[in-house]
C-alpha cells in the first residue's frame, strides 16, 4: 500500500484565509444590523403592492417627455444657469482655497528651514486655518444653501455661496495633502535661497503636483454641477428648482426631460474631466 501524504487543513480548503473572511463578515453584519433597525430601513416596502402601483403611475407620467419650444428654451436657460452656479461657486472656492493652502502646507513654511520645525506663531496660525477649513467642509453645501436662502432669499446667489464655502474647505485640505506628499526638493531650495512662499509654490511644488491638482479640481467641478441641481430643490436656482416645481405640479413629462438633460450634463462634465486628465498624463 502506498502511503498517503498528510494534508494540512489549509491545503484542503481552496482559500486558507476563509476563517478570517467569515469572521469579519459576521462581525460586519452584527454591526450593520442595529444600524438598519435604528434607521428604520425596510426594503420590503419597495415591493409592497401599493408602492409598486404608485411607482408604475409615477413612471407612466414620464412618457412622453415634454418637448414644446417654450419648455425647451426654458430648459436650456436653466441648464446654463446650473453650470454657471457650479463654475462661479468653484471659482470663489479657489480664491479662498489657494491662500489657505499656502498657509496650511508645512513644506512651504519659511520658519521651518534649518530646524525642520515651524515657529510657534506660524504653527498656531496654520492650525487656526486648518480648523477653519474643517468648519467649512463639515457643513454640507445643501445646509449652507438653506441658510443663504433664509438670509438673501431664493435664487442662484445662495447656491453659488454654498458651493464656495463647502468646496473651499475641501479644496484647501486636499491641495495641502497633495503638496505635502509630493517631492519637495525644489521648493526647499527656493525657500532656502530667499524665495517667497508663492514662488516656492509656483515654481517648486506646483510643477510636481500639477496633474493631480487639476484632476481633483475638475472632479470637484463635476460634483459642484450635481450639487447645484440638488440645491435647486431648496430654492437655490438652476435646474433643480425647476424640477422641484414640475414635480409639485405632477408634470411627469417635464421631469423626464429635465432628468435626461441632467444625465447628459453629468456625462458631458465627466467627458471633459477625462479629456483633461488624459492630456495631463
Amino acid at each position: 500500500m502506498h502511503n498517503i501524504p498528510a494534508v494540512s487543513p489549509a491545503e484542503r480548503h481552496p482559500d486558507p484565509a476563509w476563517r478570517g473572511r467569515v469572521t469579519w463578515t459576521l462581525l460586519l453584519l452584527v454591526v450593520l444590523w442595529p444600524m438598519a433597525v435604528v434607521s428604520e430601513f425596510h426594503p420590503a416596502l419597495l415591493f409592497d403592492g401599493a408602492s409598486l402601483a404608485a411607482t408604475g403611475q409615477f413612471l407612466a407620467a414620464f412618457a412622453p417627455p415634454a418637448h414644446s419650444p417654450d419648455f425647451l428654451a426654458m430648459l436650456l436657460r436653466e441648464t446654463w444657469q446650473t453650470v454657471a452656479i457650479a463654475t462661479a461657486g468653484l471659482t470663489l472656492a479657489l480664491l479662498g482655497a489657494i491662500p489657505a493652502t499656502l498657509v496650511v502646507t508645512e513644506r512651504l513654511s519659511i520658519s521651518r528651514l534649518g530646524t525642520g520645525r515651524m515657529a510657534p506663531l506660524p504653527a498656531a496660525v496654520r492650525q487656526l486655518v486648518r480648523w477653519l477649513l474643517v468648519l467649512l467642509r463639515s457643513v454640507p453645501e445643501l445646509v449652507w444653501a438653506l441658510l443663504f436662502v433664509r438670509i438673501i432669499g431664493l435664487g442662484p446667489t445662495a447656491g453659488v455661496l454654498a458651493i464656495a464655502l463647502t468646496y473651499c474647505g475641501m479644496l484647501g485640505k486636499v491641495y495641502a495633502e497633495i503638496l505635502e506628499s509630493s517631492e519637495h526638493h525644489a521648493s526647499d531650495t527656493l525657500l532656502a535661497n530667499g524665495g517667497s512662499r508663492l514662488a516656492a509654490l509656483l515654481y517648486g511644488a506646483l510643477p510636481e503636483s500639477a496633474a493631480e491638482l487639476v484632476s481633483y479640481t475638475v472632479y470637484r467641478w463635476e460634483c459642484a454641477i450635481r450639487g447645484s441641481v440638488v440645491m435647486g430643490f431648496v430654492g437655490a436656482g438652476g435646474l433643480g428648482q425647476r424640477m422641484d416645481e414640475s414635480m409639485k405640479m405632477l408634470a411627469g413629462g417635464e421631469v423626464a426631460s429635465m432628468l435626461l438633460v441632467f444625465v447628459l450634463l453629468v456625462a458631458a462634465a465627466d467627458l471633459v474631466s477625462k479629456q483633461l486628465r488624459r492630456r495631463l498624463g
